[in-house]
């Protein structure tokens, strides 16, 4: 009986086959003739998104409606295009564009499983789609793809059509093919995936939103193993390899950004450059421009500086979470991450379902479904806000929407969260001026505002070398003994009202050479050295090193920082001492290609003017390696470097805090302050805020970058001085540096004195 049935079946199958046969000869007879000729394919010319790159070629920075690269079929892992056809279209290279055994296979898989639940749409059918055709589910739809694809299979080869489907695809999160997917979820290059990442990225194309593993990591791993499995079956990989890499924990990237290192600020002046230089095309022609920034450094720069954010969050205590939300006391997995959508991860800082808090510590869920565990550290940073009598939002508790950080990939869980409190570095090389890295803020989805070149802020201390330099022109030298002492000041000196400045800690220690005041940065010895020389004197000379004359003024209190600089100005300000007093522009881009490489623009770095006496440049790298050494910037000795240099800076109020520091290989400059400015809290100084993060970024500029001195130049004396009282001495003091004209003949260091100096020093 059950034979018989099978006997009609067949024959009503039979029958079916030979009336479509017979159905689409007629249909193609009509339709064929008027599908679109194949120019688009034969002739590939996608979207091309404008990119820029670290000048070793590491992506930085994007920009396009599209994501989009192309990658030629002879450079697409092998692994990958395996992947690619054990999950979708696995007789490719046998079929000729329509898989007749694959659509008898799908209808009886159909017809067993009681739906239409699987499809036999080959790889040749879905370019014939995305390319002409429109997704809707209609016979005469079908019927074209069909039509198509044999048509494509007529004019392409297999490789071609292949690598058509690789970079036209869309597979999620605004990327288009495979090998900006590779960087959208995973970060790196295609040629650089495993086989676990290419089964993942495989995945996606039957359902790019279900199956991506940044909204659904649960679903993208179902399908994930799926693709393993496949890949096992048709002996692409071993048994060994499908139980590795089904087991491998995948590290998929959660923020928006698609660069192997995200350099926001930079790359939109990069794109500010090429948009007014080239227009709209820029965004469509696959343009390229290569700028001066070295990935390793500038990813060390917004390490530091999102460490730098974090540590002042942590001194300043817990702001509480972020949001509640309210789940059932047993939510799935599911659940718990449907109530993070909507929160992007924010610069190392991950958004975080809290499910336990006890005493011993907290437990939270990611969004790609990780479980993290806060210790008991965390539970007293988040204390007030966890005691029972905290309500609503600001009680962190089961449902709370946190901020976690990870300082490193052995680092305990923090709890952290989002700053209000900005920060930036910015660093060049002395030589030439190309920036080398550059932070202009903790975040610019939140904050597109480049610290480095718009925010003018008063540089405290940091400006105090300048004046310092200025002296050295008049005669004063390191050994030069100034009062610090209480001092009043005028209106009429200050521009402005009487002023009683004091020092930083609120002490006087009466008389003390220049070297010992700038390493300990007294203040009275300042005002007093800038009377000397005279402030507009002091002005004047400061303005050689590219500060912009309308925010200095020629006042006291120019001592002290009170005029108005970028990070950048700072930056190549300090650049001349550490470049013998040569000038140097600062630059940012080396070429602009097209898509192909071919150079439309290339840029040189403009000739070093010597703008400083090289003396004067040696002199002042010398009295600032003393801040470092013993003064306030001592925690730099921790990098165990003898050839550093530099100077905090904290402005009134705490307001801004600064630490500019240089060797002969690397100029740079940390910030850190508030927008609108305020208060950053009692001590929050340059050695405290900004200084940590000019060291941990000059950990990584300096790695394996040997010790570097500059030479004396001609027409410096050194000689052995009293160090607390700068008198010339046979034996048993410390060595001095002097210009040849200004070398020491009395105690006071100059024989005889300059006017201003005498009168200072000797009033009548």
């Amino acid at each position: 009986m059950l034979s018989r049935w099978w006997h009609y079946i067949a024959a009503v199958a039979m029958g079916m086959l030979v009336v479509a046969v017979a159905t689409a000869g007629l249909v193609s007879a009509f339709i064929y003739p008027s599908l679109p000729d194949l120019d688009v394919l034969t002739d590939y010319r996608p979207k091309m998104p404008l990119r820029i790159y670290s000048e070793e070629g590491t992506l930085i920075g994007e920009f396009g409606e599209e994501r989009r690269s192309v990658v030629s079929i002879k450079d697409t892992p092998q692994v990958l295009k395996q992947a690619i056809l054990a999950a979708e279209d696995e007789r490719f290279y046998e079929h000729g564009g329509v898989d007749t055994l694959g659509v008898a296979r799908a209808a009886w898989s159909n017809i067993m499983s009681g739906g239409a639940k699987e499809g036999a749409s080959t790889i040749t059918m879905q370019v014939a789609r995305n390319f002409f055709l429109s997704s809707e589910k209609t016979f005469r739809r079908k019927i074209n793809e069909a039509l198509l694809a044999l048509k494509i299979e007529h004019t392409l080869s297999k490789d071609q059509i292949l690598e058509l489907y690789i970079n036209q695809i869309y597979l999620g999160q605004r990327a288009y093919g495979f090998a900006t997917a590779a960087q959208v979820y995973f970060g790196k290059p295609l040629n650089r995936i495993d086989v676990a990442e290419a089964a993942m990225l495989a995945g996606l194309p039957k359902a790019p939103s279900a199956y991506n593993p940044v909204v659904n990591p649960n679903r993208a791993k179902t399908r994930q193993l799926y693709v393993l499995r496949r890949m096992r079956e048709l002996g692409y990989i071993t048994e060994a390899q499908f139980k590795q890499a089904s087991t491998r924990k995948l590290a998929v990237r959660t923020s928006a950004a698609t660069m192997e290192v995200a350099s926001d600020h930079i790359a939109e002046m990069a794109r500010q450059y090429a948009y007014e230089r080239y227009g709209e095309q820029v965004y469509s022609s696959g343009m390229k421009v290569y700028t001066t920034i070295k990935a390793k450094e500038q990813q060390g720069a917004i390490e530091a500086v999102r460490s730098g954010v974090v540590a002042y969050n942590r001194r300043r205590g817990y702001a509480g979470p972020e949001g509640t939300v309210n789940l059932p006391a047993k939510a799935g997995a599911n659940q718990a991450l449907d109530a993070l959508n909507g929160y992007q991860e924010v610069n190392g800082l991950l958004p975080a379902l809290v499910t336990q808090v006890s005493k011993n510590g907290i437990k939270a869920v990611l969004r790609n479904g990780d479980t993290v565990e806060l210790g008991p550290a965390e539970v007293k940073f988040a204390q007030k806000f966890i005691d029972s009598k905290s309500s609503g939002r600001n009680k962190l508790g089961p449902g709370a929407i946190v901020r976690v950080y990870r300082p490193g990939p052995k680092s305990a869980w923090q709890l952290t969260y989002l700053p209000s409190v900005e920060a930036a570095l910015i660093a060049l090389s002395p030589r030439d001026g190309a920036i080398r890295a550059l932070v202009g803020g903790f975040s610019f989805s939140r904050n597109q505002f480049n610290h480095v070149t718009q925010a003018w802020r008063q540089p405290g201390s940091s400006f105090k070398p300048f004046v310092y330099s200025s002296a050295l022109e008049m005669g004063i030298t390191p050994a030069t003994v100034f009062d610090d002492a209480p001092i009043t000041i005028d209106a009429e000196q200050t521009g402005d009202v009487a002023w009683e400045p004091k020092n930083y800690d609120g002490t006087n220690e009466g008389p003390m050479t220049v070297r010992n005041a700038l390493a300990k940065s007294k203040n009275m010895v300042s005002i007093r050295l800038i009377q000397g020389v005279g402030p507009g004197q002091a002005r004047q000379h400061a303005l050689i090193f590219g500060f912009s004359p309308q925010r200095i003024q020629p006042y006291l209190t120019l001592a002290l920082g009170a005029g108005e600089v970028t990070p950048l100005q700072l930056a190549s300000g300090y650049a001349i001492f550490a470049n013998g007093g040569k000038r140097i522009k600062s630059h940012y881009l080396t070429r602009i290609t097209d898509k192909n490489d071919r150079i439309l623009e290339s840029f040189q770095a403009a000739p070093a003017e010597q703008v400083l006496d090289p003396r004067n440049a040696f002199i002042m790298t010398s009295l600032m390696r003393d801040v470092v050494s013993r003064g306030t910037a001592t925690a730099a000795n921790q990098l165990g470097r003898g050839d550093l240099a530099g100077k905090t800076g904290t402005t009134n109020d705490y307001r801004d805090a600064w630490f500019a520091g240089y060797n002969m290989e690397r100029v740079a400059v940390a910030w850190m302050g508030y927008d609108q400015p305020k208060p950053l809290g009692r001590g929050e100084t340059g050695g405290q805020a900004a200084l940590p993060i000019w060291i941990r970024y000059m950990a990584t500029a300096l790695q394996g970058v040997p010790n570097r001195y500059p030479g004396i130049p001609e027409g410096v004396t050194s000689l052995q001085v009293d160090p607390l009282t700068g008198a010339r001495v046979a034996e048993g003091g410390r060595q001095e540096f002097f210009y040849e004209e200004f070398a020491p003949g009395s105690p006071f260091g100059l024989d005889p004195l300059p006017e201003p100096l005498q009168n200072l020093l000797f009033p009548e």
